[in-house]
């Protein structure tokens, strides 16, 4: 194989590739003998049909195939051998090609542009810590307390008030005349909630245990027995018993039921938790600092190719007007998101990230706790959508170069109270917002360029070169 570079145009390049027939045809014996095996014709024994007789009856097919073996092959290790990483699928021209004949193509594709990743080892960036003060987890600690339902029952002649819990037995009637699920047993209402029947609650209210009293509720528009809706029914009730609510006692016993070890423990948990809800969004701050750095990064040439296919993403359903209005913005941006893709990849190959399909499965699960009870419906759509699982890789991927750049990078490392962490995300969230103003948005949530950060593949390998020829049909072996 011979391999020429040609018509050098900045990162367009054409490859002039030629192979001579002597290696065609030995691709072309070797198909023939593979197939030779189990090719039946009649009056010849399996594995004994001469070769003359397979090339006249599968001649065409069996050069089809070997054209496209060759092409894949060659244009992979011409492409490995000038050191060229393509940006998207290259295009293929066959010259001469054909059976005892040498072939000769051009393969034409536009380059991956060299990019500098060492000024990433000292990028700055702010690390915020919050401080939770003591205060702030005692305060979280009496919300959860106050919601923790605590209920006594009270002596046999306490009337029930507002707030208070009612346990009792029902049997209710319609015009007299019992109806299906007319009865209830050891019912349990909050008075003042007026969660059973409107008005149910508050006819309630003075009763004591052992107690009769009749309720009378209207049912209402979804009751299961249609004929009765909006028909007034009479509730017969045995009052069972009136609790009321106490403080709950913060100690140990408490923080046990919360599944802490102690109340010392449980402070820890809940600061930490405090500490966590803030610490996810200030990550974030720092990243996006990061990507901004990465940004000032220059790169003399951003491939037309990528910029096209990125701005089809940004535009993406968009009418021909608003495209054609919002062109110039979207063709900046997309050259933005590129190069900060093409950065990252490249630090994360000469840093060799992998993402473990135990990560990527990880990540499945995050989106399935965000979405309960569709579970099964996000997973479906994973099982069904591999372009989605990809960019989730991507997602994971981008995650571990931004990560491993912060371990190197230097850390301006600040400690916060939580009102100081509230105002910087409250600020970084305005300067976004008037930084997008008057701007049409369809852009992903993410603002970092995961559509081009993807893990490194063999490029020609996995991708199939569809050269200019008729296609031949597949060789049949029965």
């Amino acid at each position: 194989m011979k391999v020429t570079v040609e018509n050098k145009k900045g990162l367009n390049k054409d490859l002039k590739i030629f192979i001579d027939k002597e290696t065609i045809n030995s691709y072309m014996d070797e198909k023939y003998e593979e197939i030779k095996g189990s090719v039946n014709l009649k009056g010849f024994r399996p594995g004994k049909v001469p070769k003359e007789i397979l090339k006249r009856q599968f001649g065409k097919a069996v050069f089809g195939e070997v054209l496209d073996k060759v092409l894949k092959e060659t244009s992979t290790k011409a492409l490995e051998e000038k050191k060229i990483k393509p940006a998207g699928q290259p295009k293929l021209d066959l010259k001469t090609y054909g059976e005892d004949k040498d072939l000769e193509y051009v393969l034409s594709v536009t380059e991956l542009p060299k990019v500098e990743i060492k000024s990433l080892e000292n990028i700055k960036y702010d690390e915020y810590t919050v401080k939770i003060d003591e205060n702030e987890t005692d305060k979280r600690i009496k919300e959860i307390a106050k919601n923790q339902p605590n209920f006594k029952e009270v002596s046999a002649d306490t009337k029930a008030k507002k707030g208070d819990l009612v346990s009792l037995d029902y049997k209710a009637t319609v015009d007299g005349e019992d109806f299906k699920g007319s009865e209830g047993k050891n019912t349990q209402l909050t008075l003042g909630k007026d969660l059973f029947l409107k008005g149910f609650d508050e006819q309630l209210i003075g009763v004591k245990k052992d107690d009769e009293k009749i309720v009378e509720a209207t049912l209402p528009e979804n009751f299961p027995e249609k004929e009765l809706v909006n028909k007034k029914a009479k509730f017969n009730c045995k009052i069972l018993s009136v609790k009321q609510s106490e403080e709950v006692k913060i100690d140990d016993d408490f923080a046990k039921n919360l599944g802490a070890k102690d109340l010392k423990d449980l402070k820890t948990l809940i600061s930490k938790q405090i500490n966590d809800e803030y610490k996810n969004s200030l990550d974030q701050l720092s990243k996006n600092q990061i990507l901004k750095e990465i940004e000032k990064i220059k790169i003399d040439e951003v491939p037309e190719n990528l910029v096209e296919e990125e701005v089809k993403v940004l535009s993406q359903g968009m009418s021909e007007e608003e495209k054609k209005k919002n062109k110039k913005n979207f063709e900046e941006k997309a050259k933005i998101r590129i190069k900060t893709g093409l950065i990252l990849n490249e630090f994360g190959e000469k840093n060799q990230i992998k993402v473990t399909e135990q990560e990527v499965q990880v990540e499945v699960q995050k989106q399935l706790r965000m979405m309960p009870g569709q579970e099964k419906m996000v997973m479906d759509f994973y099982q069904k959508n591999p372009s989605a699982l990809a960019s989730l890789r991507g997602t994971v991927y981008e995650e571990k170069i931004l990560n491993l750049i912060k371990e190197k990078g230097k850390a301006n490392k600040k400690e916060v109270s939580k009102e100081e962490a509230k105002k910087i995300l409250k600020e970084a969230h305005k300067h976004d917002h008037n930084h997008s103003h008057g701007e049409v948005k369809k852009e992903t949530k993410k603002k970092s360029p995961t559509t081009t950060v993807k893990e490194k593949k063999p490029v020609a390998k996995k991708e199939k070169l569809k050269p200019t020829t008729k296609k031949t049909k597949k060789v049949s072996k029965k």
